[in-house]
């Protein structure tokens, strides 16, 4: 199902009525036709790994998740349901705000594609 893309606030109205996105502070910060950038501020609660301050892989692995969801979200399209996730840890995530870009990759009807890319502060990771 297509519709409007979404504007930003009609995203972060989106974002925000998920208790969970709101737990995380997501912000939707710019969106196209194919591309979402979200951020995340660091939280305390997110850390694994207390002697090196890093996150939790499942909290990166979530916000890959999300983003690709709300990319195909902001673009019109309804989506479904992760079919598939594969997540590739690169570094750990330590403290710093998260920034996410969700690029659609395959819109289809029964099956979408999208991609995601975590980055720290320093635009790495």
């Amino acid at each position: 199902m297509s519709g409007p893309m979404l504007n930003l606030d009609q995203l972060q109205a989106a974002l925000d009525a998920a208790p969970f996105h709101r737990w995380l502070g997501l912000r939707a910060i710019s969106t196209d036709s194919d591309k979402l950038l979200l951020e995340m501020p660091w939280r305390e609660e997110v850390v694994s790994n207390p002697r090196i301050q890093s996150a939790h892989g499942g909290v990166i692995a979530a916000l890959i998740d999300l983003t690709g969801f709300y990319a195909l979200l902001a673009s019109g399209n309804m989506p479904a349901a992760t079919a598939d996730l594969r997540v590739d840890y690169h570094k750990p995530a330590t403290p710093g705000t998260l920034s996410v870009t969700g690029r659609i990759v395959r819109l289809g009807a029964t099956l979408s594609v999208a991609e995601a890319t975590v980055m720290n502060a320093d635009g790495a990771l």
